[in-house]
């Protein structure tokens, strides 16, 4: 990764570090799950420690690669793996957090920080708009891991993708602000639509270019490699045009992740989740731990103030970020209660206790993180970008109070409110099961009369089908214990030889019977079998 820092002695091992550095994610990767909480906090709290280790390098990266390196892979797999539907129903409220909470936290944000930091305007809403977008790892974690509602889970997961174009649009005003030293209240909100909509228009665009190559290709390796290049062939075009990245970055997530189904194979779908998976959670890694080296860099810059003030000064603008959520929260949705009656809309009105869940999810963590890190080091007439390091270290403990602080809490908050899944996704699902198995039942009714499969082969595969479709019925009516004692046994009888089929398949390995080559083969066989018994 393209970095400058002083590594002062310790440049003569630099690969013991790198090494250091990767067995110090696996190992707190590790000790998220043993405590049973979300990564990011272990690799924030694991970051700071690193950061003060003696011997261990302060990196300070070109700000100018952050949101480039970062920001682009992350915003696609976010925006890949939501739902079109369920952003389509939770529009309203989606975008009320993600446009009307992010202009309202950074104002406040920008005003507590001059008055009270004494910032000058725009470092101050710089900082701001660093400290507006919310964390789109930690919250939708907890809350899947305690089957949290859906609706709930679906807003979160919506305003966490919408509210970074809204915050970094924001945020490259204030920037600019500070770099140019001018600043037009006019052209920055025309330029705020002009960005939106160019960037939808540029991310629809590479869209359809990415989906029109993709539909020719059919090989895993070089369409995983075409997906990881999605959010920088959206994203890319866009900066250069003066348009939002960030925008196109999501629209072409977004646009992907709806017809993917349609151009991929089985294959390439069960290694492509692998590969966004292990990627977005070595990016929020990387992230995390650079934040932590470069620490120590930014603390010996700050000059002029005490220990004291700083730790309050960070405490009070985390302090208004999460005040401000909160009081939106008990705010804004009987302001919209007031003015929108219709009965479809009071239909989907939360309750209290699931809107201080939706405001007590607003953790910050890496999006912040890079738009604190991509703050230039100088102005366009060459002097130092004010107070540059007191913004990096204000935003870190902004991120370390509220990932840390309400993510640990969260989980318990749910529980103690008593906030329970509605069962409406296992609905959906198991709806689904049943029609896909009645499908499948008439195109064998189809394929009998054409004469060209055997009776045999097809009185098995519809007995098959016939029971999937009983099973799930039942299950869907509740009357699915009889079905599902069948299904256990099933299972275990199946593991039992899949067991046995490995184990000889390693002894012919072993006795040189069989090339490694084809034992991966045929237990990658295996492996699908056994995760489809599983599903």
């Amino acid at each position: 990764m393209p970095a400058r820092g002083t590594l002062g002695a310790v440049e003569q091992h630099v690969e013991l570090i790198i090494f250091g550095l990767l067995l110090a994610t696996a190992a707190l990767a590790v000790l998220s799950r043993v405590a049973g909480v979300p990564y990011p906090i272990t690799l924030v709290l694991g970051g700071c420690v690193i950061g003060f280790v003696p011997g261990v390098p302060h990196v300070e990266l070109d700000p100018d690669l952050v949101l480039l390196i970062f920001l682009p892979p992350l915003l696609y797999g976010a925006a890949f793996f939501t739902s079109v539907r369920d952003l389509r129903a939770k529009a309203r409220p989606i975008a009320l957090l993600s446009i009307g909470l992010v202009f309202l936290t950074m104002g406040a944000v920008a005003v507590v920080a001059h008055e009270l930091v004494g910032l000058g305007w725009p470092e101050a809403f710089v900082l701001g708009a660093v400290v507006s977008p919310t964390d789109a790892v930690a919250p939708a974690e907890i809350m899947r891991r305690l089957r949290a509602p859906r609706r709930i889970l679906t807003l979160i997961e919506g305003e966490n993708l919408t509210n970074d174009w809204t915050a970094l649009v924001l945020y490259s005003f204030a920037v600019g602000a500070v770099v140019t030293g001018t600043f037009s209240l006019g052209d920055a909100a025309l330029r705020f639509v002009l960005n939106g909509v160019g960037g939808l228009a540029i991310g629809l665009a590479a869209g359809w270019v990415i989906r029109e190559v993709r539909s020719r290709i059919d090989d895993p390796p070089t369409e995983i490699t075409i997906s990881l290049l999605s959010g920088y062939a959206a994203y890319l075009p866009a900066e250069e045009l003066g348009l939002s990245g960030v925008i196109a970055a999501v629209t072409v997530g977004l646009y992907m992740g709806w017809h993917t189904p349609q151009l991929t194979t089985p294959v390439m779908r069960i290694q492509g989740v692998s590969v966004w998976e292990i990627l977005t959670f070595v990016l929020n890694a990387v992230l995390f731990l650079l934040v932590g080296l470069q620490l120590p860099n930014v603390m010996d810059d700050i000059s002029g103030y005490s220990a004291a003030e700083l730790a309050g000064w960070g405490l009070l603008v985390s302090a208004v970020v999460i005040g401000v959520r909160i009081v939106w929260q008990f705010t804004v949705p009987y302001i919209i209660r007031a003015l929108d009656r219709r009965p479809s809309q009071r239909e989907r009105r939360a309750s209290a206790r699931e809107r201080l869940i939706v405001g007590w999810a607003g953790m910050r963590g890496s999006v912040a993180l890079a738009a604190a890190l991509a703050i230039p080091l100088e102005t366009d007439a060459g002097a130092t970008f004010p107070v540059r390091e007191l913004l990096i270290f204000l935003a870190f403990v902004v991120i370390l109070v509220t990932l840390v602080g309400q993510g640990l809490t969260l989980g318990p908050l749910i529980n103690r409110l008593g906030i329970e899944d509605d069962g409406r996704e296992q609905e959906e699902e198991l709806l689904a099961r049943v029609r896909i198995a009645e499908a499948a039942l008439e195109r064998l009714a189809e394929i009998a009369g054409d004469g060209w499969a055997r009776e045999d082969t097809l009185e098995r595969v519809r007995g098959m089908y016939d029971y999937r479709r009983q099973r799930f019925a039942a299950a869907a009516d509740g009357a699915g214990t009889r079905f599902e004692e069948r299904t256990d046994a099933y299972r275990r009888l199946m593991h039992e030889l899949f067991d046995a089929q490995r184990e000889q398949l390693i002894a012919l390995r072993n006795q040189r019977e069989i090339s490694d080559e084809v034992r991966r083969r045929v237990e990658r066989e295996l492996d699908l079998e056994e995760a489809r018994l599983q599903a």
